[in-house]
């Protein structure tokens, strides 16, 4: 998937954007937290001007939306990832007119609810919610089916990246896979944006929620968002549904909105006028990232929290204004050391060797 294409459409886009593009010039972005959330709902909820019928419009509106760059004929599937072996439900792509409408779905696509109907409360149905093409995105049957309504769950391994059931405690949950998580994140961002609780993260992602304030963002959405940035993919998606519905996903006009919002690892920020995060966090140095005994904190702020989490997102240990971090007994892995100055954050990687 990257190709010049890509390349030359994302480069053209980040320069465009530099600034703060029209659509939000009604926003605030001075506030952080539920009050700039609540601004952005305002302002997706009341551009929104076009409510598509899943049957016909959403097939069209995907036809486009997800139409591989390499090839107009194609489109590609979400948590696919390979086109060169024998196995179909693995596919990254497919016919962009073989859309199934019958029982034989078969070397054929359909529409994968990122954020289950069935997790909504209530039930998001076949309209409103249940036809935001912001949240449906093509899929392979098999694959689609495989990954039901399970909760998204962080990858326990670093060796397999492709898309796959989880089981955990004899529950089952669903990684999207590397390529697709930043996607998945800021679509689930979205959805609650938009319609609020009957689209609540916590009801789709697995895991601690202690980077936001009020609990309501599980971690592993805010991590994604910053570990998969913004494809030309997304951004192709994002025009397509905005010319078809009238309203766009922020997160993926400016990945740092969520940060804003929601706190935890500083996201991408694409518009240079917008200003970064406290400026004891730009300063914070984290040594050696890289460590079998300790990992060092320095910090030009009186007072700071710190939090470390395992990859599944369960908090390992916590404590305020320590320097200097024991980790010698933690098993071997990749570990996330999230600091928080004045209900702002920021997080590192470590690698306990």
């Amino acid at each position: 998937m990257k190709s010049a294409f890509y390349t030359i459409f994302f480069f053209i886009f980040c320069v465009s954007n530099a600034q703060i593009p029209t659509y939000y010039q009604s926003i605030n972005l001075s506030l952080k937290g539920d009050a700039l959330k609540n601004e952005l709902a305002t302002l997706i909820t009341n551009t929104h001007t076009t409510d598509l019928i899943y049957s016909p419009q959403v097939w069209d509106v995907l036809k486009d939306a997800d139409v591989d760059p390499t090839d107009n004929n194609k489109i590609l599937l979400i948590y696919g990832w390979n086109d060169t072996d024998l196995i179909k439900n693995n596919d990254l792509t497919r016919d962009r007119n073989a859309s199934c409408h019958s029982a034989n779905c078969d070397n054929k696509w359909v529409r994968e609810h990122v954020f289950p109907r069935s997790k909504g409360t209530p039930n998001l149905e076949f309209e409103g919610p249940g036809a935001d093409a912001h949240h449906l995105r093509a899929a392979d049957y098999d694959r689609n089916s495989l990954r039901s309504n399970f909760k998204f769950i962080a990858n326990p391994t670093s060796y397999i990246t492709y898309s796959r059931v989880i089981q955990q405690n004899g529950i089952e949950y669903f990684y999207p896979g590397n390529q697709w998580k930043g996607d998945i994140a800021r679509m689930i961002m979205y959805m609650y944006v938009r319609y609020g609780n009957r689209c609540q993260p916590v009801n789709v992602g697995h895991g601690s929620t202690s980077f936001s304030l009020y609990g309501d963002m599980p971690n592993i959405f805010l991590q994604w968002n910053v570990e998969d940035p913004v494809s030309a993919h997304e951004i192709n998606r994002n025009e397509t549904i905005y010319n078809a519905q009238g309203n766009r996903n922020p997160f993926i006009d400016n990945p740092y909105l969520a940060t804003l919002i929601w706190n935890g690892p500083i996201a991408e920020n694409k518009w240079n006028s917008l200003s970064l995060t406290n400026e004891n966090l730009n300063v914070v140095k984290v040594y050696p990232t890289y460590t079998s005994d300790f990992v060092t904190i320095e910090s030009d702020s009186e007072s700071f929290i710190y939090k470390i989490f395992d990859v599944s997102n369960k908090l390992i240990e916590q404590g305020i204004n320590e320097e200097k971090i024991n980790v010698s007994h933690y098993a071997n892995g990749i570990y996330f050391l999230n600091i928080s100055i004045e209900n702002q954050s920021k997080t590192f990687k470590i690698i306990k060797k």
